[in-house]
């Protein structure tokens, strides 16, 4: 227990704060992570052998509005929406033109249409100033596009570009870093610094894919079905998660 003085020279009784971990012990945590890490990319690599967006595109602008599209909404609706919103805006000029209202009625069904729609007019605008149309190629220029972070820029580099700068953090990635123990945070810049750290780099491009596919087919978010993960002997919540849904048929 600590004391401190509050008021005039009372004092009060205050529980001690928990020692942080040490150095050895953080080492170790870090080597287990980055060796537990080596072997669920290799299992997952065999699972899921053609790791890719499940977002339809044919250039880099048109993955880059996917990808804005998808924010909160399931790729399958959006790839029920870009092909006829790309008919109808076929470049990137011609969504630099379009009517902010008449944009969110195209792509209404996505969710979130307003701020999606300004953010597509805005990037487009952008685009069309100042790289004349083209979609950059950079982490530092994608994320200072209007409605571009971190994880779509690292969607548009992965695969449109096969350039590996990040990893890109959504949902999937989220949910299934914490349950794998591979991040202790909640925060996506925090949580992708912690895989950076313990992916190896020549993984990265698929990575995002890899846990996405196994996050749809296997770790869900209501009802994992553990005894069929092919990566559950790795997990620290397999245990925990069979116990909860144990009952389910």
């Amino acid at each position: 227990m600590v004391e401190r003085k509050r008021g005039a020279g009372k004092k009060i009784t205050e529980p001690a704060g928990k020692a942080p971990p040490s150095g050895d012990a953080l080492a170790r945590d870090l080597e287990d992570r980055k060796k537990r890490i080596r072997e669920i990319i290799k299992i997952l690599r065999k699972e899921y052998p053609r790791p890719r967006t499940a977002l339809n595109y044919r250039t880099p602008f048109e993955l880059l509005v996917a990808t804005i599209l998808a924010a909160q909404c399931t790729d399958d609706r959006v790839n029920k929406v870009t092909p006829g919103l790309f008919r109808k805006y076929p470049t990137v000029e011609a969504f630099a033109r379009a009517r902010q209202e008449e944009l969110e009625n195209d792509i209404r069904s996505t969710g979130f249409f307003r701020n999606k729609a300004r953010s597509i007019i805005g990037l487009a605008n952008k685009l069309v100033s100042e790289y004349g149309g083209r979609v950059p190629d950079s982490m530092e220029e994608l994320v200072e596009l209007p409605g571009v972070a971190r994880k779509t820029a690292n969607i548009v580099l992965s695969s449109a570009f096969k350039k590996a700068e990040g990893i890109a953090v959504d949902t999937h990635v989220r949910r299934l870093s914490g349950r794998l123990g591979l991040s202790c945070h909640d925060d996506p810049d925090k949580i992708e610094r912690d895989l950076m750290e313990i992916v190896p780099r020549s993984d990265w491009l698929d990575f995002n894919f890899l846990l996405v596919d196994h996050g749809r087919k296997v770790c869900q978010a209501r009802k994992p079905l553990c005894p069929q993960c092919v990566i559950k002997d790795l997990c620290p919540s397999f245990e925990k998660f069979s116990r909860l849904f144990s009952g389910r048929k």
